[in-house]
């Protein structure tokens, strides 16, 4: 549970406090004493425990950070007391011993800071003004990254080479010689010395790329040779990368050249695997390298604030695509009368914009259809093996706290348990990957379902497939992850990654989709036909539950719509506290589907007109519902989203061609008149008189 999970994490940190306490009191204490042993332990103790806690788990040192308790302030006070120590200690010649390792600490934390200084400068040269991938870049210099403990890691750099110089110390107090301190602090003082030297190479020209304006160049270079012509924007957090994702197996079936701009740095890594270009810029300034390109319009699948930018662009149309289509209010934002177009599945999306009111006109909606929902197959009839198989998909609560969001914390448990008692039904369950992010109770109800399931799954029994289907899907996996991810050192930087990361090579894209219908095939078939499943990585995908299932049951979201591709019975929750009929008069994805109530008492009967078609009542509905949400299937959604493209596109060059000729009118003629224009161009024609203009010319400037 998460509250459990947080509750674990403040026990550790509050446990991590109280040991740095007791190990610094106990240092001063046996250092004031003085008390050798428990001084040497105590201080040897505190430095591994602080190494130990930045490797391992530098999350739970946070909270020393917060009180500006940090990894140097933590040093400094041990080394202190490390020498207060050595004063008090009978037998050590405090001017004659103390002072030159003094001396030392106070060098080797000069070369710390002079390495810190250095790693700044150095991360510096490597941040480029533009990140890309998919493309290749060798031609800016790019170079490998220096060690992470060189250049990103100050706390764990100083606390590790400061290792020789303590251990060298507490050995003098131990033995009452000072030449254990001596090796000691020198041995660090040529590591940290030796690394900010080692690191200080990067500044050298032979690993440094080309500067800004160089690099603005090249790319400006690049974008007049590919010549791209539709681009994919996209700008959001960490978790937001799936409305992107959605829509890269469309993009690259696009005619023309596709591009795909980002502006988070962090998101060139978050984009799946696609071998379609990919150019991120992080500061506005630089984005306006577009505006001078061959670029005709941008898909937008998202309304986010770096939007308002490249709206900016006035050579660029752009067209809102969105990641979903439901009839929550999210789907016909306001912000979207802000694009030249909005494309929408189907008449559904259009007669939606028209009753919110929103300022979207109807003239500037096009139906292009969901060309991602290929990859789902339609109904084939009633289940036909032992199991009837049902997938469970709720969404998340969202943002504003409406109860009918989500089904999870009131009908979840309910809705489980009904289908669990079916010893008939094999049910997927898969949460939407947000649930209990906002609201404690949702995160609480899915991991009662998830027990809930676990402990059916317990209860039942049978053949279970034999160890070449586990191994089958091992073998399947790694083939997988080896198409679709880039393994990186754990030292590579945004520099190196872009090194690595170049043009792809061959049909990246056909492989993977190959190896991902491999894989699914072979995770079904890992699992006996009998057990439920909790379904909560990224893969299997959404679609793939959906071509596993007989029936569906979630809430008002893009599922829904998207299920409905295949026709298959559905079924959606009502937790809003509306009527029935007012539900589905406000939520028309749900009209032709069954509706459940929080206690889940329709199941029964839901999962008899499953396997008995004839008692299902909303075979035409579906079908109707279907090509009112998605609109016609021919001509098939790619083509007529093609088209759409190609028109948008039209509509980018005409406006050119009007600018362009809108600004030669407006061009002033030069010299009066052009008789005068004339008589100068013969002039500046005539062999004879050419030269001596051209020299009263320059002497006159």
């Amino acid at each position: 549970m998460p509250s459990a999970g947080l509750a674990s994490r403040r026990v550790a940190q509050l446990s991590a406090m109280l040991a740095m306490f007791v190990l610094y009191t106990a240092q001063i204490v046996s250092a004031l004493l003085p008390n050798v042993p428990v001084f040497i332990a105590a201080s040897a103790a505190g430095l591994v425990l602080d190494t130990w806690l930045q490797y391992r788990n530098p999350g739970l040192l946070a909270i020393f950070g917060k009180v500006r308790f940090d990894a140097l302030v933590r040093q400094l006070l041990r080394d202190m007391l490390i020498l207060v120590g050595l004063l008090r200690i009978d037998g050590i010649d405090p001017l004659g011993e103390q002072g030159p390792l003094l001396a030392g600490l106070c060098v080797l934390y000069a070369l710390h800071f002079a390495c810190q200084t250095v790693a700044v400068l150095v991360r510096r040269t490597r941040a480029l003004p533009v990140v890309t991938r998919n493309i290749d870049a060798s031609a800016l210099r790019l170079s490998a990254a220096p060690p992470r403990l060189l250049a990103r890691r100050q706390a764990h750099r100083l606390l590790t080479f400061s290792l020789p110089a303590t251990a060298g110390l507490l050995a003098t107090a131990a033995s009452e010689d000072a030449l254990w301190g001596a090796l000691g602090v020198g041995v660090a003082l040529a590591l940290m010395l030796g690394g900010t030297l080692y690191l200080a190479t990067w500044l050298l020209p032979k690993k440094r790329a080309k500067n800004d304006q160089q690099v603005i160049e090249w790319l400006d270079q690049w974008l007049a040779d590919y010549k791209p012509t539709v681009a994919m924007y996209f700008s959001g957090g960490t978790t937001s990368a799936y409305q992107a994702n959605m829509w890269l197996s469309t993009l690259s079936k696009l005619d023309g050249k596709p591009l795909i701009v980002l502006r988070e740095r962090f998101m060139v890594q978050k984009i799946d695997a696609t071998d379609v270009p990919i150019i991120c810029f992080p500061k506005v300034a630089t984005m306006f390298s577009l505006e001078n390109s061959t670029l005709k319009m941008m898909l937008h699948p998202a309304n986010a604030a770096k939007t308002s930018q490249v709206l900016r662009i006035p050579t660029i149309k752009h067209a809102f695509i969105n990641h979903g289509e439901s009839d929550k209010l999210s789907s016909c934002n306001p912000y979207a009368k802000a694009y030249d177009e909005v494309w929408v599945a189907g008449p559904a999306a259009r007669e939606r914009y028209a009753l919110a009111e929103v300022g979207v006109e109807d003239k500037d909606i096009v139906e292009v259809g969901r060309p991602q929902l290929a990859p789902i197959r339609p109904w084939s009839g009633a289940p036909t093996g032992t199991y009837t198989t049902v997938l469970y998909a709720p969404t998340w609560e969202g943002w504003d706290g409406n109860p009918g969001n989500t089904s999870v914390v009131l009908a979840g448990e309910n809705i489980v348990r009904r289908l669990l008692a079916d010893d008939g039904v094999r049910l997927l369950y898969k949460p939407h990957p947000m649930t209990g992010s906002v609201d404690p109770r949702a995160g609480a109800a899915n991991e009662r379902i998830k027990a809930m399931i676990r402990e059916a799954n317990a209860l039942r029994s049978g053949d279970r497939p034999g160890p070449e289907a586990a191994a089958e899907l091992a073998r399947r996996t790694a083939e997988l992850d080896k198409l679709t991810s880039t393994s990186f050192r754990a030292s590579a930087d945004e520099m190196e990654r872009m090194l690595l990361q170049g043009a792809p090579r061959g049909d990246r894209e056909a492989a993977i989709a190959e190896a991902t219908a491999a894989w699914e095939k072979a995770y079904w078939a890992s699992f006996p036909e009998w057990e439920h499943q909790i379904v909560t990585d990224a893969r299997p995908a959404i679609f793939a539950c959906f071509n596993q299932a007989d029936l569906l049951i979630s809430d008002v979201s893009s599922v829904v719509s998207d299920w409905l591709s295949s026709e298959k019975p559905y079924a959606v929750a009502n937790t809003s506290g509306l009527t029935e009929e007012m539900f589905r008069t406000g939520f028309p994805t749900v009209s032709a589907g069954v509706i459940l109530t929080p206690s889940a008492e329709g199941v029964p009967a839901l999962l008899e007109a499953v396997r008995h078609p004839e008692k299902d009542t909303f075979t035409v509905a579906r079908a109707e519902l279907k090509e009112h949400l998605l609109g016609p299937s021919d001509p098939p959604s790619l083509v007529r989203f093609d088209a759409a493209v190609a028109a948008l596109c039209k509509k980018a060059d005409e406006r050119r061609v009007r600018m362009e000729s809108r600004l030669d009118s407006e061009v002033p003629t030069p010299r009066g008149g052009t008789e005068e224009v004339a008589e100068d161009a013969d002039q500046d024609t005539d062999p004879e008189t050419s030269e001596t203009n051209g020299a009263e010319d320059s002497v006159t400037a």
